[in-house]
């Protein structure tokens, strides 16, 4: 959802600092899913969605030398992007791989955590990205993402539109189904960390405002309807 200098609501300014516009420039997440997830030295970490990097470079910093973070992607340019952003930030013990999550290229039981920021949402099968993040973490592991959800249903012409579908939107569930299906997978002690509702203006729903007055309806009418969370969860050891 954020583009261009987006990072900075999310992150720290201290966490940037260091980060070229090529890292900072490709984020487009709706959250900061590291302040979650109590990373300690050596874990191995799994980055759903990675894009340009930015999380995985985060969490490089927490693991430290003797740990490892991998970002997921299935847009080989943005794994070329992260992985020329790891040489130049210097990011030795991060790695990108091509692949989906609904069908993680890793061995059962492999990593330590996984954290996503803003794409599971936009997956056709949610099912299917969290029954496979379960089986890719140890006993014991931890999953903390930063997502975007629902409170009851959307408009459909805004359910319907392929500008919201790309803006993180329109695939987004109601809240209480997003953590169903997590519970489905396997998970316990699952908690909502933080909910914050995005008051949507009109400059924010440019592509969408012929749709809303088609529909008889404002951008108000949206407020408090979609939120941006924060979700940890654990694997049982």
């Amino acid at each position: 959802m954020e583009s261009a200098g987006g990072a900075a609501r999310f992150y720290p300014a201290a966490e940037l600092a260091d980060l070229p516009e090529s890292v900072t420039g490709a984020s487009a997440g709706c959250g900061d899913p590291i302040a979650i997830a109590s990373l300690r030295p050596g874990e191995v970490v799994l980055d759903l969605g990675s894009g340009g990097g930015i999380d995985c470079f985060m969490a490089a910093r927490q693991v430290g030398p003797e740990g490892r973070v991998i970002g997921l992607d299935m847009t080989p340019e943005m794994i070329k992007l992260a992985r020329r952003n790891a040489r130049q930030v210097g990011a030795t013990n991060v790695e990108f791989r091509y692949g989906e999550m609904e069908e993680i290229p890793l061995p059962d039981e492999s990593v330590d955590v996984i954290i996503s920021n803003c794409v599971i949402n936009l997956s056709p099968d949610k099912d299917a990205v969290f029954g496979e993040a379960f089986r890719v973490l140890r006993p014991g592991g931890r999953l903390s993402v930063s997502d975007i959800v629902v409170n009851g249903e959307l408009p459909q012409p805004i359910h319907g539109s392929l500008n919201s579908w790309a803006g993180c939107i329109a695939g987004a569930l109601d809240e209480a189904d997003y953590l169903g299906k997590i519970r489905a997978a396997g998970f316990v002690e699952i908690e909502v960390q933080s909910r914050d509702y995005v008051n949507i203006g009109e400059a924010e729903w440019e592509s969408t405002h012929d749709l809303l007055d088609a529909a008889g309806l404002s951008p108000r009418d949206l407020d408090c309807k979609v939120a941006s969370v924060r979700v940890t969860a654990r694997k049982p050891a």
